[in-house]
């Protein structure tokens, strides 16, 4: 059965919407990355397996190829282990193929199917929004920054099989809920972005690592 799970590549400061597609191959048993995949993403094919062995559920005996899509933007890094994951319970049988249809998923797993820390994820959750999604699934740790952006509902995922049970109804995840932030008074003092005139990309990118509690260092003239 073919499978497609909604994901997202960020290229400088903007999210790009991946489709994960999932499907039985033709040849010996092994998993096929293609879509322009760098060494992370490859190596994804080896935690994955692992990460589905351990929820546990048995892994196929089959070829299996996943192809992200589009096939013309660099995959990198291990935010891809999620969704690919759940493509292929999806393709095994496990997971109903509609579970994820209005759903964006990132996330790298362990080899026991902690879903761990993944950078980017403020404009990954400003992609789905803007893309129409409902829902976007992301670490634990990373709830907090992915609820910052409005009308889109977080799910903080812990492990793959948490994430498996919240799919086939057995036991939902709640959304999560930011806590109310106070509002801050700024001494009239205090400079504020608007005296800036231009410099759209700098301010752009302090904002940025303001809302994810990043670090950063500017340097110039």
């Amino acid at each position: 059965m073919l499978a497609r799970v909604y994901s997202c590549a960020v290229l400088g400061l903007e999210g790009v919407l991946v489709e994960v597609e999932v499907d039985y191959g033709t040849g010996l048993p092994n998993i096929t990355v293609v879509g322009l995949p760098d060494t992370a993403v490859k190596e994804s094919r080896e935690r994955v397996r692992a990460a589905i062995k351990n929820v546990p559920i048995k892994f196929p005996r089959k070829p299996i190829i996943i192809n992200l899509a589009p096939a013309n933007v660099r995959k990198e890094g291990p935010a891809y282990d999620l969704p690919m994951a759940v493509g292929i319970l999806i393709t095994i049988g496990h997971i109903p193929p509609d579970a994820v249809d209005d759903m964006v998923v990132v996330g790298e797993l362990s080899l026991d199917g902690t879903v761990r820390h993944s950078p980017g994820l403020l404009p990954m959750a400003a992609m789905a929004r803007e893309e129409g999604f409902q829902t976007i699934c992301v670490p634990e740790g990373d709830a907090a920054e992915a609820a910052l952006v409005p009308d889109l509902q977080v799910l903080p995922v812990k492990t793959l099989g948490e994430l498996l049970e919240h799919l086939i109804g057995v036991k939902p995840i709640p959304p999560f809920k930011n806590s109310p932030i106070e509002k801050i008074p700024i001494p009239e003092t205090q400079s504020d972005f608007q005296e800036i005139k231009g410099q759209e990309h700098v301010k752009r990118a302090l904002e940025v690592a303001a809302a994810g509690n990043h670090n950063m260092l500017i340097q110039g003239t």
